[in-house]
């Protein structure tokens, strides 16, 4: 069924977006338009990667926050305002503030990544610890801004955020007028809503698809049920949209103007990543994969031309590097195996001369032959292999098993 209405009024219009537009001249970045020979391919049509990794404070959450901030009256203002976030629209909101000559604090969770927290101090902002979940750290925001009369930022439920973001999709069209579709990566819905209201204005022909991770998505309840609803619980590595309940006025936008809404799993995010930093050269978080990943969940449903956004690149070195692993095992190109042999002189030499045969590459052994699980005469070994590929995973296993390994995990 078509949701689509485009009689239906919204909060934010063509002009907003265009004067939000001539309000980030000088401040955002033009982000550059990248195309992929290996995304092209699978797509089978033109494939761009619209780079808001490369913006500044590494995420488009700058565009929002500063057209918000802009527009506060002069007593708000000197009220100073205060933001809730992880990570990206603490950056946004802290340089934003800075630019503008405002006092900001903003509020993070105890376990935000200290490159997050140490990227927002440096912005300007003070950064206050508090919640273990973003949602406890959003109350205190809150509780804070009707204590102090600091302005609240929402990180998307409001129409100057909305026409901030909306100005990629004005970049989009000006650098791929060509576009066919356009996929984002949606949490709370102020990006995608912003790229729709650009678009459908001036291209209503270009479809819109959005992206949500599979633990974290409210989109799909929440448009069939026609409001928003928020889910039980989320749980995904890809932060930037882990978001539990859609914005009310991103809501309307996406509900009458994005042409779908789908999601994708853990594997594909970090799949997704993995491409990016291997075929295109650029790091990207989880969030800002979700788009590619939908490329590659479904490549031959999408029409081409297409522009993925690449919505943010603020990700943690000790999460990329678990996200790393994670996607190379899903690609088939990490393998990690347990098993048992009998503990006697040569019994790991053998096994490894098993694995050379088939040209695995070991990255670690670990070696037990004193844990009281196991006989008198067992050990247990632990491997992680470089693998490459599926059909290479599959070809050690035969192998081991043609040996007379019995792998336990």
């Amino acid at each position: 069924m078509d949701r689509r209405s485009p009689a239906t009024p919204h909060l934010i219009t063509l002009d907003d977006v265009r004067g939000a537009h001539k309000m980030l001249s000088g401040v955002a970045r033009m982000t550059a338009m990248e195309g992929s020979r290996h995304l092209s391919s699978l797509v089978g049509a033109p494939v761009h990667l619209k780079c808001e990794n490369l913006q500044r404070t590494g995420s488009f959450k700058i565009r929002g926050a500063y057209v918000r901030i802009s527009g506060l009256r002069p007593e708000e203002r000197a009220a100073g305002v205060v933001a809730a976030s992880a990570g990206n629209h603490a950056q946004g909101v802290a340089l934003a503030a800075s630019l503008l000559g405002v006092r900001s604090t903003v509020f993070m969770p105890v376990g935000a990544p200290l490159p997050k927290v140490a990227a927002t101090r440096e912005y300007g902002a003070q950064v206050r610890l508090h919640g273990t979940v973003v949602d406890e750290t959003l109350h205190a925001a809150v509780e804070y801004a009707e204590r102090t009369g600091a302005v609240f930022i929402h990180p998307f439920d409001h129409q100057d955020i909305i026409a901030g973001q909306g100005t990629v999709g004005l970049e989009i069209l000006e650098q791929c007028p060509e576009v066919r579709t356009i996929v984002v990566g949606i949490g709370g819905g102020g990006l995608a809503a912003g790229i729709a209201v650009a678009v459908k204005s001036l291209r209503p022909d270009v479809r819109l698809v959005g992206v949500q991770a599979a633990g974290a998505a409210a989109y799909p309840p929440s448009l069939a049920a026609g409001r928003p609803v928020a889910v039980g619980s989320v749980a995904t590595m890809a932060d930037g949209i882990m978001v539990g309940r859609p914005g009310d006025i991103p809501f309307a936008i996406v509900r009458d103007l994005v042409d779908d809404v789908v999601t994708v799993t853990e594997d594909q995010l970090s799949s997704a990543l993995l491409l990016c930093l291997e075929r295109a050269k650029l790091v990207v978080e989880p969030a800002g994969a979700s788009s590619v990943a939908a490329l590659l969940a479904a490549p031959r449903s999408i029409e081409g031309p297409v522009v993925a956004v690449l919505s943010g690149g603020n990700v943690d070195p000790l999460l990329l590097q678990r996200i790393l692993r994670h996607g190379m095992s899903a690609a088939g190109r990490y393998l990690s195996l347990r098993l048992r042999l009998t503990d006697r002189p040569g019994a790991l030499a053998t096994l490894l001369g098993v694995l050379s045969v088939v040209d695995a590459n070991v990255l670690d052994v670990s070696h037990v032959r004193t844990d009281p699980r196991l006989g008198l005469t067992e050990a247990e070994v632990e491997l992680h292999l470089e693998t490459k590929g599926p059909e290479h995973c599959a070809e050690v296993g035969a192998a081991l098993e043609d040996a007379g390994y019995t792998v336990i995990a």
